[in-house]
This record gives C-alpha cells, sequence and structure tokens, in this order.
C-alpha cells in the first residue's frame, strides 16, 4: 500500500457527509419534534437516543461481517453503495414527514441505513492506509469531518430560516456524494480469505480488560462515558435551549454550534502539538478545567446577557456572549477531543506486550 494525501483526502469526504447530517439531524429534528407534533422533552430525549442504541448493537457485527466478506468490489463497499442512499432518502423525506408514524419510520431507516455503513467507512481508512501513516491519515479525516459540520451548522442556519426541509436535503445530497467519491476514487486493496477463528467480542474484550492489572484503560473508559454523556445531552437539547430558555429562533442553535465546531477545527492541530509537547494525559486535563467553569459560567448567566449580541463577523453572524463562550469550548474540546486518541490509546492497552 502507498500512501498518497490525495487518496485520504478523497475517503475524508466519507466524515464529512457522516458529520454534516448528523449535525442537521441533532440541531433540527429536536425543533421539528416539538413544533410539528408537540412532543414533550422526555420523548424527543429518547427519540434522540435512538441512533446511539441502533450504533451500539449494529455496527460491530457489521463490521464484523464487512472483515469477512469478499466481493468484486471489496469488503466495505457494498455497505456503503446499499447504507448510503438509503441514508439520503430517508433523511430528505424526515423534514416533508406528516405524520409522526411516518416521521419516525423515516428517521428509523435512517438511523438503521447510517448504523449500516459508518463502520466500513471507518475501516476503509486502515484498509487503504500503512500503519505507519494512520496517524496522519486520521487528522485528514478528522478535519473533512469538521468541515463537514461547520457546513451543516453555519450553512444549515442559514438554509433552514428559508425552509425547514432544505438542511436535510443539503445532508442527503452529502451522503451522497461522499458515496459516490468513496466508489470512484477508492480501490479495496485485496485480502487474503478471513481465517476461521472469529476476532475478540465485547464479552472477551470486557474480560480482557478485567484481567490486565494495569487499570488505565477502566478510568479511561470511564472517563470518555462521562464527557460523551454530557456533550451529547448538550447537543440533543441545544437547539430547544436557544429557542425556548433565550427567545432566539431556532435556528440560530445550529449557527453557535457552527461557532463551536470551528474553533475546534482551527486549535485541532495545535492541540496536537500541545499533547505532543506537555502529554496527553494533562492536555485533556487542561480541557476538562477549562470546560467545566465555563459551563457553570453559562448556567449561572441570566437569558437575557446569554443572548446580548457582541459583535457579528461574516460567515459567522451574529455573536451574543453565548458564542464566545462557545468558541471557547470549543477550543478547549479540541485538547480533550485530539489527545484521546481513544481507539488507538485502547488497542495499544489490550495489546499484550
Amino acid at each position: 500500500m502507498n500512501f498518497k494525501y490525495r487518496k485520504i483526502f478523497l475517503l475524508g469526504f466519507g466524515s464529512f457527509g457522516f458529520s454534516l447530517l448528523w449535525i442537521v439531524y441533532n440541531a433540527f429534528v429536536p425543533l421539528l419534534l416539538e413544533e410539528r407534533f408537540s412532543l414533550q422533552p422526555g420523548i424527543i430525549g429518547l427519540f434522540m437516543t435512538l441512533d446511539n442504541i441502533a450504533a451500539l448493537f449494529i455496527q460491530p457485527a457489521i463490521g464484523a461481517v464487512s472483515d469477512r466478506l469478499r466481493t468484486p468490489i471489496g469488503r466495505r463497499m457494498p455497505f456503503i453503495l446499499v447504507g448510503a442512499p438509503v441514508a439520503a432518502v430517508a433523511f430528505g423525506l424526515i423534514p416533508i414527514s406528516a405524520s409522526l408514524p411516518v416521521f419516525f419510520v423515516c428517521a428509523t431507516t435512517l438511523l438503521l441505513s447510517m448504523a449500516l455503513w459508518r463502520t466500513p467507512v471507518v475501516a476503509l481508512m486502515s484498509d487503504v492506509t500503512p500503519s505507519q501513516y494512520r496517524s496522519q491519515a486520521n487528522g485528514i479525516t478528522n478535519f473533512m469531518g469538521g468541515i463537514g459540520a461547520i457546513l451543516g451548522t453555519l450553512g444549515g442556519s442559514a438554509l433552514f430560516d428559508l425552509n425547514p426541509a432544505y438542511p436535510f436535503w443539503m445532508g442527503a445530497a452529502a451522503v451522497t456524494v461522499a458515496a459516490v467519491i468513496l466508489f470512484v476514487a477508492i480501490k479495496e486493496p485485496d485480502v487474503p480469505q478471513a481465517p476461521d477463528e472469529a476476532p475478540p467480542g465485547l464479552r472477551e474484550s470486557i474480560r480482557a480488560i478485567r484481567r490486565d492489572p494495569d487499570k488505565s484503560v477502566v478510568w479511561i473508559l470511564l472517563a470518555m462515558f462521562a464527557w460523551l454523556l454530557a456533550y451529547s445531552a448538550l447537543e440533543a437539547f441545544f437547539s430547544l435551549y436557544v429557542k425556548n430558555h433565550l427567545g432566539l429562533p431556532g435556528s440560530d442553535g445550529a449557527r453557535l454550534l457552527g461557532q463551536f465546531s470551528l474553533l475546534l477545527v482551527i486549535f485541532a492541530l495545535p492541540a496536537g502539538a500541545l499533547g505532543g509537547k506537555i502529554g496527553r494525559r494533562r492536555s485533556i486535563i487542561a480541557g476538562l478545567l477549562v470546560i467545566i467553569p465555563i459551563f457553570l459560567l453559562i448556567s449561572m448567566l441570566s437569558p437575557a446577557a446569554l443572548a446580548t449580541v457582541l459583535t457579528a463577523l461574516p460567515v459567522l453572524g451574529t455573536v451574543p456572549v453565548l458564542g464566545v463562550l462557545l468558541m471557547v469550548l470549543g477550543s478547549a474540546w479540541a485538547l480533550i477531543n485530539v489527545n484521546v486518541t481513544q481507539s488507538h490509546y485502547i488497542s495499544q492497552c489490550l495489546t499484550p506486550s
């Protein structure tokens, strides 16, 4: 395998499509559920967890199946070519669903189809990238995902004001284009037939963690659970918070998330450099020490204070006090998100020396 930046950049369109679609989903589906169907926050929260439930039960199985699959177009590509078009159609139908049952069917189809091709896209990067270049490749794909998040929030906010369906159609188009680019530009390497023995499952991995006298992996898993729990809860309800608590238009929730995402992308490279200089653990702790007081400050400030506009910037639009605080959060979150290197760290802990 040869490492080519152009190939990894094109592969990054998979992350671009995923990130754009999910940020639009998380920003605008809660608004539709409240405004169109008058659902209560608890029901909306339950609805917004369905994608994580699908990921928990479907993605590991899909990953194992794709490892063993052999077809003329590769191991991963069949899942991409089936999952992406179905996801695009279902996502495009969500904003024009007139009844809650139809809305639920479209959303469920979306979640199942996205779970079908997400793991193969991630695995494809490792398939086509030599091991010594995977950190660089991961950085490129994460950068492309960040660009997708920025476009989905800032662009989606402007489109939502024109027509609530437009951000969803943008997401459907992005996923379709991503799948076409992957199919045309990426050729999967030939691999030998998979061995008969199955890779370690979830229970075997848990047993390995419990037997390991070094409990570092346990602590990092608990830490990841805690901060991802906080982040997911905030993201799922942020648009409703902006609309109902601050009294701003619902589309401003996506725009403010875009300001957060922009700083996250900008500080990704400096965060990685800082992690290399002072250590990943210290960098993560530094990020948490910034995030915690910012969250407390947001919770204590009045809605009027948080909504006070400080300035207006090109692309970003108006920047209220909450926007400035979110940009600080984005830079601090980069220290965590870049340096945790989740799967790489855990695999190292579980690999016998």
